[in-house]
């Protein structure tokens, strides 16, 4: 028997015409080829999909978006479970909950939660899953007024491992507060690959209307100093209707930031001792949180083909050496594509942990950062073919994003999943802190075999007793 022969849903393999963009991750430093990519079109597609590999002991992945920055949701000689085509909306205005496929994508969510008047935080970008950046942690800017994507999660259902005696290798649960409460837990920050395959996520959902989007520019490095002090000290204890982010190149800094309300004049009196500093260029501009969502992004066409990051929490307020390390960093930047991003946190991440809890282990950061590389041309290579040892751009860039995050590690403590770091000697601590131990246990208990294992996977107890 042949794993092929137990897929429904849409099925893409080798030979189909559409296969080498159906095994393209949006990261193009990564190429795999898997013998099959099953686009569920219903729940009973992932069922089928997970009993086919388990009885043909076929490795497999879970895609959603497609964003995993380190290739993991896809695999050689494997099959890939994708269920980006499981895009239902339903919504209970009155209730402020939200039942979304997990096929959705950030943006798609915002708008439709936008439509009837409503919203949840949600990443920045809007071309990442919506499921693979809530169950990771999820966070962006609305974050500080409304807590992590993953403190709002209320319930997901969930396609994991069973014994085989209703004739399936594959059984769908439902993780809420009062069933399976332990999965919903470890899903709510560590829930991307490691227990089963999400297929839809109930959200609390917040009454919004209009927003208020400053962007402040300051050209060139000069201020660098002087403006990234000024930040700590005041985005992490802002009101908390009020998160931002910095994003600071080799040409600019510019601040992004968000006030969940329309009164200009607020965030620009919260906003005055950054402003207060050199000659930045200052936009504001009311709109809807969806509509202001929609202008943050880019178009894919337009993003580097290849990427590397690697991801930092802060806890402590930065000393002048370390905004020193990345001014230096910065300006000597490989591609005008290289960056220090950084999103501040506290406000309700900090004082809002959800009933039940969450595994997410970084409520004290003051906030998150990390050094990237963008490099390449979408549509110039084919999948893969930028890892040629000839590429003096991602030797430079790899090289680049590694000696900045050694010399920012003495400041940092803690790391994110979502931005995974590869290379890192104790990641699951980095993500999740004291609560490696009872992932662990979740994942004996829903998952014992490892059927859903990869490069940073939580990893059973060997002893499933202990």
């Amino acid at each position: 028997m042949s794993v092929l022969d137990g897929l429904t849903g849409r099925v893409v393999v080798p030979g189909d015409d559409e296969y080498d963009s159906a095994r393209a991750s949006w990261n193009l430093l990564f190429s795999h080829r898997p013998i099959a990519i099953v686009y569920a079109q219903v729940t009973a597609d992932v069922v089928n999909a997970v009993t086919a590999a388990r009885r043909n002991d076929v490795p497999l992945r879970v895609r959603s978006g497609g964003h995993s920055l380190e290739g993991w949701s896809t695999l050689d000689d494997g099959l890939v479970i994708d269920v980006s085509e499981l895009a239902s909306v339903s919504i209970d205005v009155e209730g402020r909950t939200a039942t979304l496929g997990a096929g959705l994508t950030q943006a798609q969510a915002v708008a439709a939660l936008g439509a009837v008047g409503l919203a949840a935080p949600t990443g920045t970008e809007g071309s990442v899953g919506l499921v693979g950046a809530t169950l990771g942690g999820g966070f962006g800017l609305l974050t500080r007024a409304f807590g992590m994507a993953s403190d709002n999660l209320l319930a997901a259902e969930v396609v994991v491992p069973c014994d085989g005696e209703n004739g399936s290798d594959a059984e769908v649960i439902t993780a809420d507060a009062s069933q399976h409460s332990d999965l919903l837990w470890a899903l709510r920050g560590a829930g991307n690959g490691s227990f089963g395959v999400v297929t839809s996520l109930t959200f609390a959902v917040h009454p919004l209307a209009d927003v208020t989007s400053i962007t402040v520019t300051w050209q060139g490095l000069d201020d660098l100093a002087a403006v990234f002090e000024a930040w700590q000290a005041t985005a992490p204890v802002a009101d908390e209707r009020l998160t931002s982010q910095l994003e600071i190149q080799r040409d600019s800094i510019v601040l992004f930031a968000v006030l969940a309300s329309s009164d200009g004049d607020d965030g620009l009196r919260m906003l005055a001792p950054l402003i207060a500093i050199g000659s930045p260029e200052v936009a504001m501009s009311h709109a809807s949180w969806a509509d202001t969502y929609s202008e943050f992004q880019i178009p894919l066409d337009d993003e580097p083909a290849n990427w590397k990051f690697n991801s930092q929490f802060v806890s402590t307020p930065f000393p002048a050496e370390a905004i020193e390390i990345i001014g230096r960093f910065v300006a000597r930047a490989p591609t005008a594509h290289c960056n220090y991003f950084t999103n501040a946190f506290g406000g309700a991440v900090a004082h809002d942990e959800p009933a039940g809890g969450s595994v997410f282990a970084h409520r004290d950061a003051l906030f998150y950062a990390e050094p990237g590389a963008g490099w390449g041309v979408r549509g110039s290579v084919a999948p893969g073919e930028v890892l040629a040892a000839d590429d003096p751009l991602m030797a430079a860039c790899l090289t680049w994003v590694a000696e900045f995050s050694a010399a920012l590690a003495p400041f940092v403590n803690g790391a994110y999943s979502n931005v995974p770091n590869a290379d890192a000697a104790d990641w699951a601590t980095d993500y999740w802190g004291f609560g490696v131990d009872r992932l662990r246990a979740v994942k004996t208990a829903y998952d014992p075999t490892d059927v859903f294992s990869f490069a940073q996977g939580i990893a059973p107890r060997r002893d499933p007793s202990a």
